[in-house]
């Protein structure tokens, strides 16, 4: 049987070695939330910040207890839109990312 890496590791890699992939996997976090699949947007930031930054580091610099941080990203966490701006924030400045908004007719989506 071939050895397979955790779904987990591949992504960190991932996010360590290709910054166009940083840049969409954070896009799409904040695509998934602002379409309303917010559970979806949580575990794939979940995900980014697990594969770049890490908790302790976020934490420390939001002034956050990375356990609460945590637990927003989680599966029940309900985290307030000004502490998920405030993450968005930081990881689209540490990376040099800046995620632009676009609207269009409801036709063209």
């Amino acid at each position: 049987m071939a050895n397979t890496r955790k779904f987990s590791d591949t992504i960190k890699e991932d996010l360590k070695n290709n910054a166009e992939f940083r840049r969409a996997l954070l896009s799409e976090a904040v695509t998934c939330m602002v379409a309303g699949d917010v559970e979806t947007g949580k575990a794939v930031l979940r995900e980014y910040v697990n594969g770049t930054v890490g908790f302790l580091k976020l934490g420390a610099v939001l002034g956050r207890s990375p356990k609460s941080l945590m637990r927003m990203l989680g599966p029940a966490g309900n985290p307030q839109a000004r502490n998920l701006f405030a993450m968005v924030a930081y990881l689209q400045k540490i990376d040099g990312t800046v995620l632009e908004i676009h609207a269009s007719s409801a036709a063209a989506a």
